[in-house]
C-alpha cells in the first residue's frame, strides 16, 4: 500500500468527520509512519481490519474534499498570498506611497497568519 501524503493534509481539514478508529489508523499510518502490523498491535485489531479502516478513511476524506474543496481552496489562497507578497516586494516605494504599501503588507500578513 503506497502512501499518499495528501491524506495528511486532508486529515487536517476533515479528520474530525471520521470515526475514531479511522482517524487513529490514518494518523498512525501517515503521521507516525507506523506499519499496518504495528498499528494492529497498538490497537488490538487485525492487520486486515487496520487496512480496511485506512482505505475507508481515505475514501471518505477524498469524498469530503470533492464535495467541499476546503484543502484546494486553502492551497490556492496560500499561493495567492505568497504571489501578492512577491509583487509587493517588487514595488518601487516612493515616499508618497510608502504608507499604503506598509498597510497592504500588514493586511497580507494578517491573511497569512489566518491561513
Amino acid at each position: 500500500m503506497s502512501k499518499d501524503l495528501n491524506v495528511s493534509i486532508l486529515m487536517d481539514f476533515y479528520g474530525g468527520l471520521l470515526t475514531a478508529k479511522q482517524f487513529d489508523a490514518l494518523d498512525m499510518y501517515y503521521n507516525s509512519d507506523l506499519s499496518l502490523a504495528e498499528i494492529a498491535e497498538e490497537t488490538g485489531i487485525s492487520r486486515q481490519g487496520v487496512r480496511d479502516a485506512i482505505k475507508r478513511g481515505e475514501r471518505q476524506l477524498a469524498e469530503f474534499e470533492e464535495k467541499l474543496g476546503l484543502a484546494e481552496r486553502f492551497t490556492e489562497m496560500t499561493k495567492s498570498v505568497s504571489e501578492m507578497n512577491v509583487l509587493i516586494d517588487k514595488l518601487n516605494v516612493s515616499e508618497e506611497n510608502r504608507g499604503t504599501i506598509e498597510e497592504i503588507k500588514k493586511i497580507s500578513q494578517r491573511l497569512s497568519d489566518r491561513l
